[in-house]
């Protein structure tokens, strides 16, 4: 039985035959075999390939051994999420990265006026209102430096923020490169995600930018140029001087990542708003009710809902559409 491989799957695997990192060739492998059709004439090249990950895999994660015995750790390719969704920090050396996560959030990156400092990936939570986002600061990019893992986090992240430091000249080059290298590895940073996609092999990751050092000298001609080369994406200038830029910063970014909170009151009671359902712009009831649990959605009849510009306990079907804000109170 002819195995009827789409034409991407050869593209693909000519990409998986040229690449020599391991951890990027198992990504590639992963795609591979997910793109491929699942009928009798594929059974023994997905056998090969379940195979070709296994080793893979063992690569990986148990590490190449280096002269003179020392043993290399696993890439910290993936990430627990946690909290409304997580954001990635990417960028240049000496950037700024390490900073805007320590004002941020309650993380102690270590920082310092040399380049490359951050050596690992590092994680915080960033407090906004009534919820927790994730923020994932990251080793920097530069034609010296691309960690192997990196795209393998960045394909995770719900949000991509380019950390660039407006007031160093020559800032167009070193963006442009991380654009370039991500590209390469089937990853497009873009304003917005859009709704037909060119390549379905490529990855896309909404991204905006933070203009950071601003208020230094040359920031202001710096965040200029900086819209002038990226005038489709939404760029946010950043100081940890100035605490109204940080709390435009933290907005922009719950924003970007275009989720919503919809807080829930139980019959006869006072609303909850310590713990919100979290949904993506345009959630309904019933999407709510199934972030509950899905039985609970299934038996739901009609909710009441109350927020701004909305009758007070209005009843609504399972299909309404929510908003930011919404008190919803759930009958079964």
């Amino acid at each position: 039985m002819p195995a009827n491989l789409p034409p991407q799957y050869y593209e693909l695997e000519r990409e998986f035959k040229a690449e020599s990192d391991p951890s990027e060739k198992l990504r590639l492998a992963k795609e591979l075999l997910a793109m491929m059709p699942k009928h009798k004439g594929t059974d023994k090249l997905q056998a090969d390939l379940k195979a070709k990950i296994s080793k893979l895999r063992e690569q990986v994660e148990g590490g190449a051994q280096k002269k003179g015995g020392a043993r290399q750790t696993a890439a910290p390719d993936s990430i627990t999420k946690e909290g409304a969704g997580l954001a990635i920090l990417i960028g240049p050396p000496n950037s700024g990265k390490s900073s805007l996560l320590d004002a941020l959030t309650n993380s102690k990156p270590l920082i310092a006026d040399y380049p490359y400092t951050t050596r690992e990936p590092m994680t915080g939570m960033m407090p906004y209102e009534t919820i927790q986002i994730q923020l994932l600061d990251t080793p920097p990019i530069s034609d010296e430096s691309q960690e192997s893992y990196l795209p393998s986090l960045i394909r995770q992240g719900d949000l991509i923020i380019m950390v660039v430091d407006v007031c160093n000249p020559g800032f167009e080059q070193r963006v442009k490169l991380i654009f370039d290298w991500l590209e390469e590895k089937r990853i497009k940073l873009v304003p917005s995600i859009p709704e037909k996609l060119e390549d379905t092999l490529n990855v896309y990751k909404r991204t905006i930018f933070a203009g950071h050092k601003f208020l230094d000298e040359g920031g202001a001609e710096g965040i200029e140029r900086l819209k002038q080369t990226y005038p489709a994406f939404k760029i946010v200038p950043t100081s940890i001087l100035d605490d109204t830029a940080m709390e435009n910063f933290k907005q922009e970014i719950y924003r970007s990542l275009n989720i919503m909170r919809v807080y829930t009151k139980p019959v006869g009671k006072d609303p909850d708003f310590n713990d919100p359902i979290i949904l993506k712009v345009g959630g309904t009831v019933e999407e709510a009710a199934f972030a509950l649990h899905k039985d609970f959605a299934r038996k739901l009849q009609f909710a009441k809902i109350w927020g701004q510009g909305k009758f007070e306990g209005q009843r609504v079907k399972n299909t309404y559409v929510l908003s930011d804000g919404d008190i919803i109170e759930f009958h079964i």
